[in-house]
């Protein structure tokens, strides 16, 4: 993936269609494939116009400054986006609907009827969704009794450090779900692998309260930037 360091010299002053056709974002990627832009000349084919006097690969160039490259550009909601001069809200919208498909599309790889029999599989899942936001999400997943996911929800959001999770939501959801066994999942946005007492103990009370249910816990994953751990796997989970 190339990228690009914003200068406000250069492209500044002239528009898209100004630039030699060798130049231009959408030239470029007909003639050489998308593999070869970088990505703010792929940003700019998103965005198509700039503002007066800034270009559309400036804008996105700015974009990209602003945010610190792509992965974080990527986890912004349109609101965040629309601040940034030349990136109205129909554009901020465009960004993050792209966005969240790129993330679901490397949920779909799974296939269409997701299997989960690892903790690999269960990171596979939850990574996309987690690994990069700057605060705590907590999901659930229900499996039927072949392993097969039947479905996952969002519990709870938090601030940068920790969320709050109610264990009688958990259960109930999962009763409703008819789920066999669950699987818990939440991010450290500090990217620290490592489990907290916290995590330890909430892992405990909710696998308790779903074995009264008839319902298995599973695994608790929890997503730390690339990595990821598996409570299971510890041993942390009766």
């Amino acid at each position: 993936m190339l990228k690009e360091e914003f200068s406000p010299s250069g492209f500044l002053g002239r528009s898209v269609k100004e630039m030699r056709p060798e130049e231009q974002p959408r030239e470029r990627l007909k003639k050489y494939g998308a593999e070869s832009l970088s990505d703010a000349e792929l940003l700019a084919i998103l965005l198509r116009t700039g503002t007066k006097g800034m270009n559309v690969l400036n804008v996105s160039r700015a974009l990209l400054s602003r945010f610190d490259g792509l992965r974080n550009l990527s986890r912004q909601n349109w609101q965040s986006l629309k601040v940034v001069p030349g990136i109205a809200g129909v554009k901020a919208i465009t960004l993050e609907a792209v966005f969240e498909l790129s993330r679901r599309v490397q949920i779909s790889s799974l296939g269409e009827k997701i299997s989960i029999h690892t903790p690999e599989d269960a990171a596979a899942l939850f990574s996309p969704k987690l690994r990069d936001l700057h605060h705590e999400e907590f999901y659930i997943a229900f499996l039927n009794n072949s392993r097969v996911l039947t479905g996952y929800k969002r519990i709870s959001s938090g601030g940068s450090t920790s969320t709050i999770v109610d264990v009688a939501e958990i259960v109930r959801q999962s009763v409703m779900n008819r789920a066999n066994s669950v699987i818990m999942a939440h991010n450290h946005p500090s990217g620290y692998a490592k489990e907290s007492a916290a995590d330890i103990h909430l892992t405990k009370r909710v696998s308790e309260a779903l074995k009264l249910m008839g319902i298995g816990l599973d695994d608790h994953i929890i997503i730390a930037g690339d990595q990821f751990i598996s409570m299971r796997n510890k041993n942390l989970i009766g």
